[in-house]
């Protein structure tokens, strides 16, 4: 009987300090709970300590990105021959970078159909870039365009959701492919993104291509209505076996510009890549590694990373700053030897248009380096419509840390509503560098707030900042 006293006894005691410990703890929470954060607070990550470190790897990550100094960053003040050497030094380090895999030899590019269109040939055609891969991919072939006449070529590439397909005019696959219902001026994105039909309305050999698991290339994409895959997961995978996806995006893609050279009906010195969005990046590497390449079509606001990275710090009410971009966009030990001005700056003295602006100190170290490489005049550089006037731009000082997503677009000078591809501007200025005759309007053609901003003007003049 003792025995079990003493047992309710030692129960009591221990429910006791279990409640008084329970007690504790919800009185610590307690003012957690319904206390709203302070985002303005937190804005800018700062430390609290005398020594200026930081507890928190998130605020240590932010020391990093504040004092980061690429190796290989373009200098303004370089000389000719500084530039030039500097230029093969960063060709060297971004093939080191990609990590490309042993060329392996492959069966040669097939052809699966051929169909006419109005002014053009449609074919498809599948490459093998690799063991266990087929990227298949559309040429455009103006009826211009023979063996004893060859024509210029371009190799457009779309943005995020793109698709081969909506960029040569066609319908699309299946129909979780059909593009979204974003417009502008009453035309839709989807149909201003048609690049490569447009290049070939003008008398170029347009290839389009899609993204790596993108379109034709993802695996279940269409069974929840859209064009992409996981496209993160893919880039881990990749990255885990010392590979990334804008390489494989490039180690594709390169070998179909090699075919494509090699068309016979094809002016092979005078080749072209445009991109849009994410069509970009692939795009900077390819012109970066191939100086063959004659023409750039940048259709994207050009910024550099490790400053948006840098200042996206707004946190939002969950505790949250900005994320990074999607594994993708990851080119193992970029940011430790280059910045994506930087590769741009390596393009010259090639003809090269950027169609959406940008910072305008990161426009003007690009066209630094054209005027070193002595051709101001190949540069072509047009902003958002709302952003031409420099009096509406947030010039002339650094960009502060302490934003949002929103925040970064407008000190970026960016109208991200009207992100599409700007073939107004791109396609006669690719014509008047491959000397080709006017296209004449091309159609979507600029809305009416482009053209009072200086469209008509800059076909006449050069370049309209």
């Amino acid at each position: 009987m003792k025995k079990i006293q003493l047992q309710w006894r030692r129960m009591a005691c221990s429910g006791t300090k279990t409640f008084a410990f329970a007690v504790w703890m919800f009185a610590m929470v307690m003012p957690a709970f319904g206390q709203k954060l302070n985002t303005e607070n937190e804005r800018v990550i700062q430390s609290e300590r005398p020594d200026g470190r930081h507890v928190s790897t998130r605020g240590f990550q932010q020391h990093l990105l504040r004092n980061a100094k690429p190796k290989l960053a373009f200098n303004p003040e370089f000389t000719p021959e500084e530039f030039e050497q500097w230029r093969s030094q960063v060709r060297v380090k971004l093939r080191e970078l990609m990590n490309f895999p042993e060329p392996v030899p492959q069966p040669p590019p097939r052809k699966l159909w051929s169909q006419e269109r109005e002014g053009y040939v449609l074919e498809k055609w599948e490459l093998y870039p690799e063991h266990g891969s087929v990227v298949p991919f559309l040429v455009l072939i103006p009826d211009n365009a023979t063996p004893e006449s060859p024509a210029p070529a371009i190799m457009c590439l779309p943005g995020s959701s793109g698709t081969k397909e909506n960029l040569a005019g066609e319908p699309p696959l299946v129909a979780a492919f059909e593009p979204d219902d974003r417009n502008h001026d009453g035309w839709l994105h989807a149909q201003r993104n048609q690049q490569a039909v447009q290049f070939a309305r003008a008398g170029f050999v347009a290839v389009a291509v899609d993204h790596p698991g993108n379109g034709e290339l993802s695996d279940l994409a269409m069974h929840r209505g859209s064009t992409m895959d996981d496209r993160s997961t893919l880039s881990r995978y990749l990255i885990d076996m010392g590979r990334s996806y804008i390489a494989l995006s490039v180690f594709q893609k390169q070998q179909i510009l090699t075919w494509l050279r090699e068309r016979p009906y094809v002016d092979d010195s005078r080749v072209a890549v445009s991109g849009h969005s994410l069509g970009t990046e692939a795009l900077l590497v390819l012109s970066a590694l191939d100086p063959q390449i004659q023409g750039i079509v940048w259709n994207d606001y050009l910024a550099a990373t490790i400053e948006r990275a840098k200042v996206s710090t707004m946190p939002n009410q969950r505790g949250i700053r900005p994320t990074a971009n999607w594994l993708g966009h990851c080119i193992p030990g970029l940011w430790e030897w280059f910045d994506y001005p930087d590769l741009v700056a390596a393009l010259a003295p090639r003809p090269l248009i950027v169609t959406e602006g940008g910072p305008t100190h990161s426009l003007n170290l690009v066209r630094k380096a054209y005027q070193i490489a002595r051709a101001p005049e190949k540069v072509s550089i047009h902003y958002y419509p709302q952003y031409s006037d420099p009096n509406d731009r947030r010039d002339g000082k650094p960009i502060p840390e302490g934003l949002n997503a929103t925040e970064w677009l407008d000190h970026a000078n960016v109208n991200a509503a009207h992100h599409y591809f700007k073939g107004y501007l791109a396609v006669p200025w690719l014509s008047r560098q491959f000397q080709l005759p006017d296209p004449g309007e091309v159609y979507p053609p600029a809305p009416p707030e482009a053209v009072s901003g200086g469209v008509k003007e800059w076909r006449s003049e050069g370049v309209k900042e």
